[in-house]
């Protein structure tokens, strides 16, 4: 055989054996792009089912769902199970988010000057209130951090008011570490599912704001409702929330006294507290931090 003509044989088996490698890597691409085509359209089925399954849920326990879709991990609690109750209906008369009484958002508030501590004020008290202590693990008497003034609602216009003047502050910073985990402020009172009794009820939930309220009626009508801002909501509560929220609020979800809620977004957390609808004053000893 010629130079050339072994030249030229070495140089047509190179250009196969370059083709189908190459056609061996296209075909491994677009295997690996099906695979994943696959994949997603079962996990886009996997959410489906779940939603369908929380839309229809009547027991009272909810498992987390496994992986990483619901939840930066910085929000995470490990080990909590949320139930749902039924409410006492009706459901709230407009979509919850664009409710001044469940989304403190749209109310916003305003820094005041006024006592970065407990106060004593006069008048009565429940001894079964919610205690606020709870909200932190030690059940310490935070340090307040910031006094706030929650702005009225006018109803007639659906529109912001001035700042509420009943009492000196009706929102107050409270002192917490970054990602410490936020509870639910135990009280002397149960919603009504036994045995145990939940605590709360979720009457909103977003990834930084969350309402709690200690009857079943999905209003604020009657008994406690506390907002508690700059929290980073537990992805798991807040999934369960938005699939009963979807669902039409026939339910919504429960939770027990002292279980996590989430976890605080950096060094403070502000809360609220309601008394049949009125805000009140959030460092009051004698209703909000008995024996403190």
């Amino acid at each position: 055989m010629s130079k050339s003509r072994f030249t030229k044989s070495r140089s047509d088996a190179l250009v196969r054996a370059c083709a189908f490698l190459l056609a061996l890597g296209m075909f491994a691409l677009w295997s690996t792009r099906v695979a994943s085509a696959d994949s997603q359209a079962a996990y886009s089925i996997r959410r489906s089912s779940d939603v369908r399954a929380m839309n229809a849920i009547t027991s009272t326990l909810f498992l987390p769902l496994a992986g990483k879709e619901i939840a930066p991990v910085g929000c995470y609690v490990p080990g909590q199970v949320y139930g749902t109750v039924a409410i006492i209906p009706p459901p709230t008369d407009r979509p919850a988010e664009a409710h001044a009484d469940l989304n403190l958002a749209l109310r916003g508030y305003v820094t005041t000057t006024a006592t970065l501590g407990l106060v004593d004020l006069g008048g009565g008290s429940d001894p079964n209130a919610p205690q606020l202590y709870n909200l932190f693990q030690d059940t310490r008497t935070p340090t307040f951090t910031v006094a706030y003034r929650v702005y009225d609602w006018n109803w007639t216009c659906n529109c912001r008011g001035a700042p509420l003047t009943d009492w000196n502050v009706t929102l107050a910073g409270m002192a917490t570490l970054p990602n410490e985990i936020i509870r639910v402020p135990g009280s002397g009172y149960d919603i009504g599912r036994m045995p145990g009794g939940y605590e709360v009820m979720v009457l909103y939930a977003a990834s930084n704001r969350v309402t709690l309220k200690y009857t079943r009626e999905d209003n604020v009508v009657s008994g406690y409702t506390v907002h508690i801002e700059n929290i980073c909501v537990e992805p798991t509560l807040l999934y369960l929330y938005n699939a009963m929220n979807a669902a039409g609020r026939a339910q919504l979800p429960a939770l027990n006294a002292g279980q996590a809620i989430g976890r605080a977004m950096n060094n403070q957390i502000a809360v609220a507290i309601r008394d049949t609808g009125q805000f009140m004053d959030p460092r009051s000893r004698k209703d909000w931090w008995i024996g403190r």
